[in-house]
């Protein structure tokens, strides 16, 4: 585990912080979340009509769903800011869906960090650069910039 201590984050802007393990995008997650939100279009949930009316071949995962799993992705990654309280979901600055996800393929997360913005006393904005990639594929999934408000334990304790 890679363990960052929050005020080495400074020079950590720019480079690569971790890597997620591959993680299965299987039909039954692809219905699930179809269900969940409402969107079942036939691309998500029938294979059947997918492989012939899609130009996907068969069923694909929803671009949604591959940026749910960030979270997922982030906790299995090798790094930590240490003397993290809690971690804020704050939004994104960009999302990019570049490529869909075929349902039995496998996924993972590179992160970077692209900036840090002081706010409060004890509390750091985070933007990472988020790289979802596909198995045995040179181009990815999806790109985005992810911004999580970092709620640091009070002076180191």
């Amino acid at each position: 585990m890679n363990k960052i201590k929050p005020e080495q984050l400074n020079q950590m802007i720019g480079k690569d912080l971790g890597l997620s393990n591959w993680y299965k995008i299987d039909q039954s997650l692809i219905n699930n979340f179809a269900k969940c939100t409402g969107d079942e279009q036939f691309i998500h949930v029938d294979d059947e009509r997918s492989r012939l009316e899609s130009p996907f071949g068969g069923t694909i995962a929803h671009g949604f769903l591959s940026l749910s799993l960030l979270t997922k992705l982030a906790n299995e990654s090798n790094f930590e800011i240490e003397n993290t309280k809690i971690a804020i979901n704050y939004g994104f600055d960009k999302i990019r869906f570049i490529q869909p996800v075929k349902s039995g393929k496998k996924i993972r997360s590179k992160f970077s960090l692209l900036s840090i913005s002081e706010r409060k006393k004890d509390e750091i904005l985070v933007k990472y650069g988020v790289t979802v990639e596909l198995e045995n594929e040179a181009k990815p999934v999806l790109f985005a910039e992810w911004l999580l408000l970092l709620v640091l334990n009070q002076s180191g304790a």
